[in-house]
């Protein structure tokens, strides 16, 4: 019973990764997020991890800071499994994207990407990133 205690619950886990990855999408610090809450950024860093829960108030408080919906925080979030293969896969695929979004290149990629309104563009830029990764992958 008492790992219980110390393991992070998914869910939660699930959501403070979704906080980082909006937060770092608007390029904002962790001090600033805490401020605009009016707490330190060690406990964003609790909440990022999972370590510590966001009560449903202070997640609508994030929401509004970061401009997103609630629900944005639940998108994705693992379900009940039972295999525990599945449940691994999707927290290191969401963490992938979180650490991409941590490199200079993928925040740059991901604010210039955003600017491009056509549709018609931004697939056409989908598909020579995928050409490329394919072209790299051949070498």
């Amino acid at each position: 019973m008492m790992e219980n205690k110390k393991k992070p619950n998914p869910i939660d886990i699930h959501v403070g990764s979704r906080i980082r990855l909006r937060r770092t999408m608007l390029g904002m610090s962790q001090e600033k997020l805490g401020e605009s809450l009016g707490i330190t950024f060690q406990q964003i860093q609790k909440y990022e991890k999972g370590t510590n829960r966001v009560g449903a108030s202070r997640l609508q408080n994030i929401s509004s800071i970061l401009n997103v919906p609630v629900s944005f925080f639940f998108e994705d979030a693992p379900g009940e499994q039972t295999d525990v293969q599945a449940g691994l896969a999707e927290a290191s695929s969401s963490n992938y994207v979180v650490d991409f979004l941590s490199s200079s290149e993928g925040l740059q990629l991901n604010r210039a990407f955003v600017k491009i309104g056509d549709p018609k563009v931004r697939r056409k830029l989908v598909d020579l990133v995928k050409a490329l990764a394919a072209e790299a992958e051949v070498e």
